[in-house]
């Protein structure tokens, strides 16, 4: 069957904050992505923790339901959806996308979700690190992160 694969791509820096697979694609299932970066790099999940961050996403169901808007909301962050029938408003989502579709879903055969969801944390930490953007210079988006944040390599 049919599986969902959502991402949270930073725009900035084009690191994979956040990635879920799952047999359905709800709104709450969208969210976790959305979740896992905003955890990650803000902290705990309470009121405005990431004020004055933008979200860029498309025009799907999930991402226009009330549920999703009033979660990112509850966070402090600011709904930006992309232009209607305009892929390259979400250029970096939609680049990042290729990027996993050549390099894992259509190179491996995964039997259920949970194959498909530490094979794709996985990937997320190799792309993170390894994978070089040539907007930013041929540096991994972990580099740049480091750069921009004066941060020391873990």
């Amino acid at each position: 069957g049919y599986v969902w694969v959502f991402i949270a791509v930073d725009h900035c820096n084009s690191e994979l904050v956040g990635v879920h697979a799952s047999k359905s694609g709800s709104r709450f299932e969208a969210l976790e992505p959305v979740k896992q970066g905003l955890r990650e790099h803000f902290g705990p999940l309470e009121r405005d923790v990431a004020a004055g961050l933008q979200l860029r996403h498309d025009h799907g169901p999930q991402y226009m339901s009330n549920v999703f808007q009033d979660e990112i909301d509850f966070f402090g962050v600011e709904s930006s959806p992309a232009f209607v029938a305009s892929p390259e408003g979400n250029g970096v989502a939609e680049r990042f996308f290729r990027t996993l579709k050549e390099k894992l879903l259509w190179v491996e055969t995964f039997e259920t979700v949970q194959d498909l969801e530490p094979a794709l944390q996985a990937f997320r930490e190799i792309y993170n690190e390894q994978w070089l953007v040539a907007r930013h210079g041929y540096s991994s988006p972990a580099q740049v992160r480091r750069e921009l944040t004066g941060s020391v390599a873990a």
